[in-house]
């Protein structure tokens, strides 16, 4: 048996899964970390005839709301059986003491997560194309989903969440800043000074990107699953297009985040005011204020590279590539200030 990755504990999980988990046989359970998490952790684990996929938060993760496995839990449980798709959830553990933290357990779904430039170059334009479409339009069919009918009207509060957003990551900065950035705060102020009133509430996934699905491994226009619902909620679905758009490369700032960044520049993926006239087509929804929100997406990246910056800086980040995330922060910031300043808004201007 190989080493066991740190975050999992098989002495415990093996009765675990054996309780909980349907088809897990006899063999012994084995645990491998999956590359390119950067937030909550990500692990295949197997016994000798199955495999599947055991998500928990990470190491010193030091803000516990932004971790949530009951919330990525409930969400895709909810989600199932919509257009929307989704991996089956397996099992459930809310006991932070049997490996640490809570944790769930999930389908291993079969397809391909482009993490790479390189690999989403091997698409050819094509497939590059329907791949950006459907990205587009899986977003929409997820605003689209009445969250009363699947059982989360209690998922969250969309009554004033804009504003509770904008404080909430200035929050989330106080809390995770290894240095003083006076230009977060510049933009923080500028957010606050020009929240445009949101239009109707729907289930927001919260981090929506290319790196955050499973293409059909035999079709790039078919998205198989889509992951990491850590940060969703019920609130304005701008904040995702507006997200998806940065990492489309909107803003032009090179995000350390995700190493998917700027998938316009792959020939056959649809330029940026495409993505929006097909979201707004698809969805129905005024994208009068984009700018706001394109801003606030990129401060929201900042702070959470920042949070990633604080656990890499105290020794508590699993994996490669955490050296640049403080860079990555400064240039979102300035990024954002950009856009603002380009804005037809003249209180995004300062």
């Amino acid at each position: 048996m190989g080493e066991v990755p740190d975050g999992v504990d098989l002495d415990a999980l093996t009765p675990w899964f054996a309780a909980n988990v349907d088809g897990f046989g006899d063999g012994p359970l084995r645990a491998e970390l999956i590359a390119g998490g950067r937030s909550n952790l990500t692990y295949t684990m197997s016994d000798d005839s199955h495999t599947w996929v055991l998500r928990r938060p990470p190491l010193g993760h030091v803000v516990a709301t932004a971790h949530d496995m009951t919330r990525e839990h409930r969400v895709m449980s909810a989600l199932a059986g919509t257009d929307v798709p989704v991996p089956q959830i397996s099992a459930h553990c809310d006991d932070p003491l049997l490996i640490g933290a809570p944790f769930y357990v999930m389908e291993r779904v079969n397809g391909r997560v482009l993490r790479e430039l390189e690999e989403i170059a091997t698409l050819d334009p094509d497939e590059a194309r329907r791949c950006s479409h459907a990205l587009v339009d899986v977003l929409a069919s997820l605003h689209a989903v009445d969250y009363e009918a699947v059982g989360l009207s209690d998922f969250g509060r969309p009554d004033g969440f804009l504003a509770r957003n904008v404080a909430r990551w200035g929050k989330q900065w106080a809390a995770n800043k290894t240095r003083e950035l006076p230009a977060i705060d510049e933009i923080a102020r500028r957010l606050d000074a020009s929240l445009p009133e949101s239009g109707p509430a729907t289930i927001v996934h919260g981090d929506y990107r290319l790196d955050n699905t499973m293409l059909d491994p035999d079709d790039a226009g078919r998205i198989a699953a889509v992951l990491d619902w850590e940060m969703s909620t019920l609130g304005d679905p701008l904040t995702d297009l507006a997200l998806l758009l940065v990492y489309w490369g909107a803003g032009g700032s090179e995000i350390a985040l995700s190493s998917t960044r700027g998938v316009s520049q792959v020939p056959g993926f649809i330029p940026i005011d495409e993505v929006v006239t097909r979201y707004a087509e698809q969805s129905g929804r005024s994208i009068e204020h984009l700018d706001f929100y394109v801003v606030f997406a990129l401060y929201k990246l900042a702070v959470i590279l920042e949070g990633i910056n604080a656990r890499f800086l105290m020794g508590k980040t699993l994996g490669e590539g955490f050296d640049e995330m403080g860079a990555g922060v400064v240039a979102l910031a300035d990024a954002a200030l950009d856009r603002a300043a380009q804005s037809s808004d003249p209180l995004l201007h300062g």
